[in-house]
């Protein structure tokens, strides 16, 4: 995918920025109107990956034409390209889930720059937390295969068949979406975690990669416990007792392999060792409410957190049964 469609109804714009972003290696692709540009992505086999629109054109404008797009492939990086008098529409624009806008006049130098960025940030921000997103830009980093520690989050609704089979569908997707899977997944990015995925109703957080630091175990705990505060606080305003929810916590510490991984159909950023499959096993192990923990995410947050360990039970795949704690609060 190295397509990038210009939609302008001016011509002088359309090869002017041809002419700049060429030298990037892009396919450009010259469309005058917004209909003109929705037919061809309509008819693209996929190659078109950014597509930058003027805000004022005949027909339907540029935010028109960029959701239309937006709703025929969600993948396309889509750019508003704006002058000073119409900074209201770049304000509309961000707030219907536009990638980003460009202002005119531009140098060429800083159009190419952002075109770059909000390309990047359209690739990343489905699993890595704004904070890594600013690291990673900041550094370069790139996200290549590699080894290294990190933390692993496991949360799961206690009892979600049953629940599953006393709503309808409406109620079970209003559930879902508004009061566990939206604030989780908030909770896990304001900690710096990476939203790796959701697995049915679990939810999976990776803490220290792609970008690492000292404090990953301590800034799961946190996540952990805000996790289970919020779980709380969403209980007390679900009226209906039969919705009300109940989560299981499992974390794990260890080295694991983390990149990006999957098909020509679908490709993912995510990890995988022995402190996913771990972390996994100890959130079906804890109960109602409850926080599980391995060993060395104890030994690393020990200071700060209290805990309390538990019998160890035996691990399908390990040799031995794991040393396991519960995590009773903030010292």
């Amino acid at each position: 995918m190295n397509g990038l469609m210009v939609v302008d109804d001016e011509e002088g714009v359309r090869r002017s920025l041809k002419k700049v972003l060429e030298k990037d290696g892009y396919r450009i692709i010259l469309a005058e109107n917004g209909e003109e540009a929705i037919s061809i992505v309509r008819s693209d086999d996929g190659d078109i990956e950014t597509v930058i629109s003027d805000y004022r054109m005949p027909g339907i404008d540029g935010l028109e034409t960029l959701i239309e797009i937006g709703r025929l492939n969600a993948e396309i990086t889509r750019i508003m390209l704006t002058g000073y008098a119409t900074m209201a529409s770049a304000i509309e624009a961000v707030n219907e889930g536009i990638d980003g806008f460009l202002t005119k006049p531009f140098a060429n130098d800083e159009l190419r720059a952002k075109v770059r960025e909000f390309n990047m940030k359209k690739k990343l921000k489905q699993f890595v937390s704004e904070q890594v997103l600013a690291e990673l830009q900041r550094n370069g980093t790139t996200l290549i295969p590699k080894r290294l520690t990190a933390s692993i989050l496991f949360t799961d609704i206690r009892g979600f068949t049953s629940l599953s089979q006393r709503l309808n569908p409406a109620e079970l997707s209003e559930l879902l979406n508004r009061h566990y899977f939206t604030p989780l997944d908030n909770i896990i990015f304001r900690h710096n975690g990476t939203l790796d995925k959701h697995i049915g109703d679990s939810i999976m957080g990776v803490f220290g990669a792609p970008v690492g630091g000292e404090d990953d175990a301590f800034r799961t705990l946190e996540a952990a416990l805000a996790i289970r505060d919020e779980i709380l606080v969403i209980n007390e305003r679900i009226r209906d007792a039969e919705q009300k929810i109940a989560i299981g916590i499992g974390i794990a510490t260890g080295d694991v392999m983390a990149g990006i991984f999957g098909s020509t159909r679908k490709k993912e950023y995510t990890v995988f060792g022995t402190a996913v499959n771990l972390a996994s096993r100890l959130e079906n192990l804890a109960q109602a409410n409850e926080i599980l923990i391995c060993s060395e995410t104890a030994r690393l947050v020990e200071n700060r957190i209290r805990l309390e360990r538990v019998p160890s039970p035996v691990i399908r795949g390990l040799a031995k049964p794991p040393d396991i704690f519960r995590v009773l609060g903030r010292n």
